[in-house]
C-alpha cells in the first residue's frame, strides 16, 4: 500500500471535552496527527466530511460517505466513525467495487490517556493492507465483516453475532 485515503465522520475518536460546558463535542480529526506521530511509511490523505456522533448520522450522510469513497482514486480506504452506528454505515458501503474499506473508531476519545484509538487505528491500517476488496470493521483487536458483528453497549465492545 502506497496511498491510504482516510474519510473521517466524527464519533468518539474525535471528541473533545470542554470543562466550561461539561460536555463533549466532536473536534478536528485526530487520525492524521496520530499517523504522523507514528511515522507511518505510506502516504495518506484525510478527508473530513462529517463531525457527528454516529447516533446522528442519517441516511443522507451515509450516501455522502459512500459517494465520497467511490470518488477516491486509491484502493485502500479507512473510515473513522462513531461506534454506535458503525455497523449500519458499513452495510451501506458494501458492494463498492475495487476497494478495501475498513471502518474503525474508539470507545474513548483519542485525546484521552489510555484511549483505544491508536490501537484500533493500527489494527485498521494493518487490515486495510491485507484484506481482499470489501468492507470490514476493525475494533477491539479483531476484524469482522459487517454482517457478523455488533456493538455490545453493555460490555462496551464489539463482538461476533451469536
Amino acid at each position: 500500500m502506497q496511498n491510504l485515503t482516510i474519510v473521517t465522520t466524527g464519533g468518539t475518536i474525535d471528541k473533545v471535552y470542554f470543562d466550561d460546558k461539561s460536555d463533549y463535542q466532536i473536534g478536528a480529526p485526530q487520525i492524521g496527527e496520530i499517523l504522523e506521530q507514528l511515522g507511518v511509511a505510506f502516504r495518506f490523505d484525510v478527508i473530513p466530511i462529517l463531525r457527528k456522533d454516529s447516533l446522528h448520522v442519517t441516511d443522507d450522510d451515509r450516501a455522502l460517505i459512500r459517494s465520497t469513497i467511490e470518488a477516491q482514486p486509491h484502493r485502500h480506504v479507512l473510515v473513522t466513525h462513531g461506534t454506535d452506528t458503525m455497523v449500519d454505515t458499513a452495510r451501506v458501503l458494501d458492494g463498492i467495487a475495487g476497494k478495501v474499506i475498513v471502518l474503525t473508531g474508539a470507545l474513548n476519545p483519542a485525546r484521552f490517556h489510555g484511549s483505544d484509538a491508536v490501537f484500533n487505528i493500527g489494527c485498521a491500517v494493518g487490515a486495510v493492507q491485507t484484506l481482499a476488496d470489501g468492507v470490514y470493521i476493525a475494533m477491539n483487536g479483531r476484524v469482522w465483516h459487517p454482517s457478523a458483528v455488533r456493538k455490545n453497549r453493555d460490555a462496551n465492545r464489539f463482538e461476533a453475532l451469536s
